[in-house]
């Protein structure tokens, strides 16, 4: 195992399946050695919440030019080559990537590493098993809930527990297959998206949505909303 990369992304919520990613990070990690870096803001086709720009200072404006998803993949894809993924958590990190993929017809298959798995096992006296604490304990800056410090943060984090813990316990640095659920999500319809256009104009509302964006789950979704607040 010659290449690792550490990620970590932004999105606006908690759902592989329901949210969108806002932000990628990622740091590669050759023979011990961090060399490379990937960064990129991802236009996510809908509004953000107060709570999601409060913990990450990332507003609507800053993404309005943004790339979409599907034109950051080619990218994505060229960076991450066939490393081992690594991550604070990777299984969040995976599934939303395992979404990004799908959705645009690629596989994506990978074996990962998670800090957080190393330090629960190492450290089972620390409270916290956040990236934030374990970073202060071994006093590695961090600057919190922005994908590429965080991928960073992550990456010296596994390097200094890897110095301290593999040849006690060298079964956790080894990667494991990841494993998510994705299907590839229907575009909106031209009926819904009709129907979402005419009861926007006529009611006058701000939508939240890229109507252009949405899926047809998205759409169904927010035309439920949209008539349990009187509109249908």
């Amino acid at each position: 195992m010659n290449r690792i990369v550490s990620i970590d992304l932004e999105t606006t919520g908690l759902s592989s399946r329901l949210d969108k990613i806002i932000e990628i990070g990622a740091v590669s990690i050759e023979d011990g050695v961090i060399c490379d870096t990937f960064e990129c803001m991802v236009n996510p086709g809908r509004e953000l919440s107060p709570h999601i720009t409060n913990i990450t200072g990332i507003k609507d404006s800053d993404l309005r030019d943004k790339p979409l998803i599907k034109n950051v993949m080619p990218a994505l894809r060229d960076f991450l080559q066939d490393s081992v993924l690594l991550g604070h958590n990777i299984a969040f990190d995976y599934a939303f990537l395992k979404h990004a993929f799908v959705n645009e017809g690629l596989d994506f298959e990978r074996t990962g590493i998670d800090t957080l798995k190393i330090a629960r096992a190492m450290h089972p006296g620390e409270q916290s098993k956040k990236l934030s604490d374990l970073c202060g304990l071994y006093n590695i800056d961090l600057k919190p809930h922005r994908a590429l410090n965080d991928a960073y943060a992550t990456a010296e984090l596994y390097l200094k527990l890897n110095d301290s813990f593999y040849e006690k316990e060298p079964s956790l640095f080894t990667p494991q297959k990841l494993i998510a659920n994705a299907k590839k999500q229907t575009p909106i319809s031209k009926s819904q998206k009709e129907r979402l256009n005419e009861i926007i104009k006529r009611n006058r509302i701000n939508c939240p949505y890229d109507i252009d964006l949405m899926t047809k789950n998205e759409a169904s979704r927010y035309l439920d909303i949209l008539k349990s607040e009187g509109y249908l």
